[in-house]
């Protein structure tokens, strides 16, 4: 029987920082499945990982703002409500009892949007369900579309559009969805405790990486002055870099003597490159902003420790399993990392890799000068983290679990 055909329901495409979503694609694409790409915006970033270049989807991109597509989401709107009366005025009847709920007018957009992709869109493709990535914006305007066409949408959640979500709203579009997928059983445990009907299936698949890119060089050299300490994160407040930050400061006092290099961009960059200067650290932080694959794997490839000090934000954000904790954990990077969310899920303290709690610098500086000074505890922990990463977090496992995810609720 042939695999189903899925419009996905994306903020941006292709989003450098979103490798989970192209290969998410690719991989079940691979297996038979097809994809039309409905993209709420066009891609900021220049340039893209190679992977994408290999997806069959084909993308349309939503108007961006109420202003910009005024004029085509009238036409469209007054075409649905002529054609569909029952389904838009139940849609309209949802929005509003949304924005009563939150005074927010994103909800007017996204039904626009989604009253566009119905009417100019959909009809050119044969879409067998909505999914969305990102349970935000991206599942309201599926639970919208799928209101409108009759289609059922389900949704993959993640992190920050979980965590910065109001509980009611999310659980709404819980009860509405077929199926929700997230990332971590962190996750699920807290999806299962909202204000739900209990109805809707949430499944656990986490993103896992892709084995044969992120391999390890089993001959690594024995770390010698000056220590390189990598970091790939976006530059955010729930990363804690900050963290890393007071924590080589530390290190330095001491006499230690090490090279820093961040990989990534975002808002905290001004505020953390001061940091870094007030610290002393000018010199030793090379700032790399985002970069593609081949940069990144280089990257790991000549670094002794990969540290990152994700906390929970101050509304509410936090991350699930960073990928990039996996990723150096396949490339035999040794691993300092924060007891929050999900990490514990992927890093075993003292046995796949070294957990601080969030916030500690002093913490985090005695973990990472463990990592560099005992060869033994290094060699324990790098073995164990490839065979965990290997076991648990291969990508290909997990894409035919969601392959068999949809397949048992869509009658496939």
């Amino acid at each position: 029987m042939d695999e189903p055909t899925i419009g996905l329901i994306l903020k941006g495409y292709p989003r450098i920082s979103e490798t989970f979503i192209s290969n998410e694609i690719l991989l079940l694409e691979e297996m038979g499945f097809r994809f039309h790409i409905f993209s709420m915006r066009k891609p900021r970033e220049s340039f893209s990982h190679r992977s994408v270049s290999r997806i069959q989807a084909t993308v349309d991109y939503l108007p961006e703002t109420i202003l910009r597509g005024l004029g085509m989401f009238l036409i469209s709107s007054a075409r649905l409500a002529s054609s569909r009366p029952t389904s838009f005025r139940a849609a309209w009847r949802l929005v509003g009892r949304r924005f009563l709920r939150t005074r927010k007018s994103a909800s007017i957009k996204h039904i626009l949007q989604a009253g566009y992709l119905v009417d100019r869109l959909l009809p050119r493709y044969p879409i067998d369900r909505f999914h969305a990535h990102f349970a935000h914006s991206p599942t309201s305007v599926a639970m919208y579309a799928g209101m409108l066409s009759g289609i059922p949408f389900g949704f993959t959640a993640h992190a920050k559009d979980i965590y910065t979500s109001d509980p009611f709203q999310l659980a709404e579009k819980i009860d509405r969805a077929e199926l929700v997928v997230t990332c971590t059983e962190y996750n699920r445990s807290y999806l299962g405790r909202l204000p739900t009907s209990g109805r809707t299936p949430l499944f656990r698949v986490y993103h896992g990486i892709d084995l044969d890119l992120f391999a390890s060089n089993d001959a690594a050299n024995r770390p010698t002055p000056p220590y390189r300490v990598l970091t790939v994160a976006r530059l955010t407040a729930k990363k804690g870099i900050h963290t890393v930050l007071s924590a080589l400061g530390l290190l330095l006092n001491r006499g230690v003597d090490f090279r820093y290099t961040v990989i990534g961009d975002g808002e905290e960059r001004d505020h953390l490159v001061r940091m870094a200067d007030d610290l002393g650290l000018h010199e030793r932080v090379a700032w790399m902003g985002t970069q593609p694959h081949d940069v990144v794997l280089n990257q790991y490839r000549n670094s002794d420790v990969f540290a990152i000090g994700c906390e929970v934000a101050a509304n509410g954000d936090r991350d699930g399993i960073p990928n990039v904790l996996a990723e150096s954990m396949a490339m035999g990077v040794p691993v300092v990392a924060t007891r929050v969310s999900a990490i514990p899920e992927l890093v075993e303290d003292e046995t796949s890799g070294l957990l601080v709690e969030p916030g500690q610098p002093l913490a985090m500086a005695e973990a990472i000068h463990r990592l560099l000074m005992d060869e033994a505890l290094r060699s324990k922990l790098t073995a164990a983290a490839k065979q965990v990463v290997s076991e648990r977090f291969d990508n290909r496992k997990w894409i035919r679990r969601l392959a068999d995810i949809y397949r048992e609720n869509s009658g496939q």
